[in-house]
């Protein structure tokens, strides 16, 4: 394979990676509590981690809460 090809299969990959990684987002996004609605800008890939680790973290307290 040519160098051209090889870098072509490269930036193929790579988009598909992204491709994946936005799917994934997209459905962390919607399934996270925070408004949803056209005035409401999407959520940054960060700010999406950041309110999924959140919401995880406050779940896990009230589980702890419900036990005590």
């Amino acid at each position: 394979m040519s160098d051209q090809g090889v870098r072509l299969s490269i930036n193929l990959r790579e988009r598909c990676r992204m491709h994946d990684l936005n799917e994934a987002l997209d459905d962390l996004r919607a399934v996270i509590p925070y408004a949803h609605g056209n005035s409401v800008r999407k959520l940054s890939k960060i700010a999406t981690l950041l309110l999924a680790k959140n919401h995880i973290i406050m779940q896990a307290n009230a589980i702890e809460d419900l036990r005590v």
